[in-house]
Formats: structure tokens, sequence, C-alpha cells
């Protein structure tokens, strides 16, 4: 059987969502990683490969949270996006990868010549 979440709290002075799962499992997502990991089209293209390397997201926070049936929630960034639907496999993903997808969405930047700011 699949995680639910159980709560989610957007901690906005620290720009950090935490989401909690009913097998126990919390994370603490920065709001600037779930913006540049968005399952948008905007960011993840339409095919394989095509994901987009966003930057500039350093100080983006989450502006509201919205619902969306009984499999996710729609966060609307202050920076005006608001087409990603964020589904509970996909918080799960993005907690259970941090370690690894923040490290290479950093190098990405790198290799781009872009910045958080």
């Amino acid at each position: 059987m699949k995680p639910h979440p159980t709560d989610i709290l957007l901690h906005a002075q620290s720009r950090v969502l935490e989401v909690s799962f009913d097998n126990g499992e919390r994370f603490h997502l920065p709001c600037e990683y779930l913006r540049v990991n968005s399952p948008s089209a905007e960011v993840q293209g339409h095919g394989p490969g095509q994901k987009v390397t966003v930057g500039g997201k350093r100080t983006v926070n989450i502006a509201a949270i919205e619902p969306v049936g009984h499999y996710g929630v729609l966060l609307r960034f202050d920076d005006g996006h608001a087409s990603g639907i964020f589904g509970w496999d996909t918080l799960l993903e993005l907690g259970r990868n941090y370690d690894v997808m923040w490290p290479e969405y950093l190098a990405q930047l790198q290799a781009k010549g872009l910045s958080r700011d």
C-alpha cells in the first residue's frame, strides 16, 4: 500500500514545505527544490530528456497550497508558477531522493552557467 500524507505544513519564513506520511516518513522540502522540480510541462518538458534547468529561484516561496482531489496538491509559487500538480507519489519521491537530486540540480546549474540567484 502506498503511503499517504497525513500533514502538509508550510514554514513560510524558512521557505520549507514539511510533508508527513502515514508510514512515518517526514520530509522538509525547500520551496526552491520543489519549484525547480515542478511536475509541470514548463519544467519537465513534453517528453523524455526535455527537462528544463530553472535558475534564479533561491528566494521563491509558496503563496498557496490547494488540494487537488485525493491525489495531490497544486503549489502556487510567489513567482507566478502554478501549473504543476504535485501528486503524493511525486512528493514522496522528491523527499526520498532529495540527497541525490539536489546536488544534481546544483551541478546542472553550474554546467549551464546559471545561478540560484
